[in-house]
Parts: structure tokens; sequence; C-alpha cells
């Protein structure tokens, strides 16, 4: 059933002060801290959520974190910590907006410290550490210091249980200027490929070499909207496109995009819980 924007504010609005209140309580306060640990798979066999209940680990498992916005470590960050802990994964992936003022630093590095070890820990730019001026060789030292590549229009190649795989991490399409020739240079192609890219409309743009097709886009940005009583997105910032949250198919690669885990500009989550989305990879034998 599809409801209109102009609907739910009606219902909003003719709730009276209980309703109000319900709602604020929600978005403040519940909404905000509950995180939601979602599962997918990609590569052989296609893409796409996948059943917790009887799914089974892949080749290569990423964490996909995102849209941090750091100020400090509450209980919203330690959940985050906890579940990587717990899941395990090869790659953690951080997709951008990790911060969003020189204060974040701070926040940052102490979650950076205390992530599990990883075969390779990941991270690219988002438009926010643009915003906050911190998108520069402070950052990059920041995240080394911790054991964590920042990569800007860069692509590596990662050895995992016997398979080669290649991540390319692309700039930030609001304040940069993603590249994805750049990003793999003279890179020979490989079977397995996932890109990293913080604002879901660079899918639009994205023009890649011969034969660097990639099995999925991963992103963040939109926060699922932020603010999506009934489900019912009411604004996405500009970079987001088309896109709100989940998977997107069509002619370009496959992309999911995560809600994240923070917030922007007002603290509040309605109808959009924080996402941490753990992807199985299916390389199959190689």
């Amino acid at each position: 059933m599809r409801v209109s924007r102009r609907a739910v504010l009606r219902a909003v609005a003719g709730g009276g002060a209980a309703g109000a209140g319900a709602v604020a309580l929600d978005g403040l306060v519940i909404t905000p801290n509950r995180l939601d640990v979602s599962r997918h798979v990609i590569g052989s066999g296609g893409y796409g959520p996948a059943d917790p209940a009887t799914a089974a680990r892949g080749d290569v498992r990423v964490a996909h974190v995102s849209d941090l916005h750091l100020r400090a470590i509450g209980a919203r960050e330690e959940a985050v910590l906890g579940a990587l802990a717990d899941l395990a994964p090869d790659v953690i992936a951080i997709t951008g907006d990790s911060l969003d003022a020189p204060a974040g630093a701070g926040p940052l590095g102490e979650f950076l410290a205390a992530c599990p070890a990883a075969a390779a820990r990941l991270a690219i730019l988002g438009n926010w550490e643009y915003k906050a001026g911190m998108a520069d060789d402070r950052l990059r030292r920041l995240h080394e210091r911790h054991g964590f590549e920042l990569l800007v229009d860069r692509s590596v190649v990662l050895r995992l249980h016997g398979h080669d795989v290649r991540v390319t991490g692309l700039d930030d399409l609001c304040h940069g200027s993603p590249d994805a020739v750049a990003a793999l240079g003279t890179a020979e192609p490989g079977p397995a490929h996932l890109i990293l890219a913080h604002c879901p409309a660079t899918r639009d743009t994205l023009r890649l070499p011969p034969g660097h097709a990639a099995d999925a886009i991963l992103s963040g940005h939109t926060h699922g909207g932020q603010v999506s009583p009934a489900g019912v997105c009411l604004l996405t910032p500009y970079g987001s496109g088309r896109y709100v949250a989940g998977w997107y198919a069509g002619a370009a690669a496959p992309m999911f995009v995560s809600r994240g885990i923070g917030t922007s500009l007002l603290p509040v989550r309605l109808g959009a819980a924080p996402e941490l989305a753990v992807i199985d990879w299916r390389l199959g034998r190689g």
C-alpha cells in the first residue's frame, strides 16, 4: 500500500499531544539507538538480501559501516563494535561521513582503534569530511595510525582465503572528483571487484574501464531518509539521486545503499533505524 507524504503529515498532526509525544520519543530515543544488522549476498548466484536463518558465510565477509557522524562513543557505537566483533568480517569497509567536525577526530580514532582485527580495514571519504575541512592528510594519518587504509580514487587487491579480490574506493561526489579510471589505473581486470562510493548518485555517472565490471557498489549518505514516518521518505540529501535504501538493480552494477549509523543536522531518526550491513561475497572456486 502506498502512503502519500501528505497523508502521513495529516496523521501525525491529527494525533494530538499524545501522538506527538510518542513520535518524539521514537524519533529521539528509540529508533536512533536501535541497530539493525542486515545480511546480504553478492557474487556467484546473484545478489540481494539473505535470510539470516539460513545464510551461510561466503568466501569473503564484508562489514559495511556508513555514516557514523561521530561526536562521541556511546551505546549506539558500542553496539556497532560489538556486532563487528561477533561477525568476524574479513573486510571492514567504512563508506564516509565518519565525522561532522574536526572535534569528531578524537571519537573517530577511538572507534577505529576499537574495531576488531580484520584482514583488510578500509575507508573512503564522504561529503561531511569535506565540510569539516578534514579531507586531507590528517584524516589519512588518523586512519593509518589505527590500521585502516583510506582509499580516495584508489584501488587495492586483497588476497583473502585463496582469492584475489579488488576493492575500489571513490572520492565523494558532492565535494570531490570521483574517477574510477584513475582509481583503477593500469590494474589488470580480475573476477571479483567491489566499489565503495559514499553518494549513491555516483552510480549514475560511473564509467568503469573495460574488463573492470563490479560485483556490487556499497554506498550510504541517505540515512534511509533519516525521518521516514510510516516508511515514507520525506527528504534525502543532494547526491542521493533516486536512491534511498536497500538494493538497486539495472544496467549498472548492483548497488546496496545503507541507512548508516548516525544522524546528520538533527539527532533524530524515525522509520529509518541505524544499519550495519554484512555482505557475504561468494566467489566460487578459484
